[in-house]
């Protein structure tokens, strides 16, 4: 039986909570909805939501708010959705751990699709390991990246990531030793490109190194930061 995805759509403005409601219900999701950002991250930790959808600027708590807070407990999927297109938004958005962003206006088919492949990247909670060999996986004494299943263990112990953190983690794993500076890791990880601030990057490595340490020392020791380049993934076989 398929898996009943149940998501939490964020907005301050009625009409547009409606028009996503009635798309995503279309594809057979559960709808709930929020109006403003204190009663979001109320839900958001009571309820284990498969995605958010969440509007940045809002009264109250804005959405860069409800995101930072959320991600001090949780890793839910979350999609930031904003009136600006402008740079900033989108890296405050990346900076508290946003999975991706969609600029208003948007086309409500666009959402749709954007959280089709979101669901998909993050699909490591519902999935059930079987006897069947998986392809895509990389072991390391400490670390196991099993990328068919989109799960990540240290110690024999699963490690619970947001999507971006994985993808994150993997690109790294996937290149041992290989240095790549940070305009390199936000084009290939976040398929973005700016110039100026780039404190997204050592966001997500703090946060991913503080998750992977709760589990193995070893295994946050494995992410390196080059002093004046940026970060690399290094092999630790003691």
């Amino acid at each position: 039986m398929e898996k009943e995805y149940r998501i939490l759509v964020v907005d301050d403005e009625e009409r547009i909570r409606r028009l996503l409601k009635m798309y995503l219900e279309r594809e057979g999701y559960l709808i709930e909805e929020a109006s403003d950002g204190v009663a979001a991250l109320e839900m958001a930790i009571q309820t284990d939501y498969d995605l958010i959808l969440l509007d940045i600027m809002m009264p109250g708590k804005d959405g860069v708010e409800v995101c930072r807070e959320l991600r001090e407990k949780k890793s839910t999927p979350i999609i930031m959705l904003t009136a600006k297109g402008e740079e900033i938004n989108r890296v405050q958005g990346f900076e508290a751990g946003t999975d991706d962003y969609i600029v208003k206006p948007f086309s409500p088919r666009e959402v749709v699709l954007r959280v089709k492949a979101l669901l998909r990247r993050a699909s490591s909670t519902s999935y059930i390991q079987t006897e069947t060999s998986t392809k895509d996986i990389i072991v390391f004494r400490h670390l196991t990246i099993d990328n068919d299943a989109h799960r990540v263990t240290a110690e024999n112990m699963e490690v619970t990531l947001t999507p971006k953190e994985y993808e994150l983690l993997y690109f790294l794993a996937k290149s041992p030793d290989k240095v790549f500076d940070r305009e390199q890791l936000l084009k290939e990880v976040w398929h973005y490109e700016f110039f100026g601030d780039l404190r997204t990057v050592d966001t997500h490595v703090k946060r991913l190194r503080e998750k992977l340490n709760k589990v193995s020392e070893n295994a946050a020791k494995m992410i390196v930061t080059v002093w004046g380049v940026g970060y690399k993934f290094e092999v630790i076989n003691e």
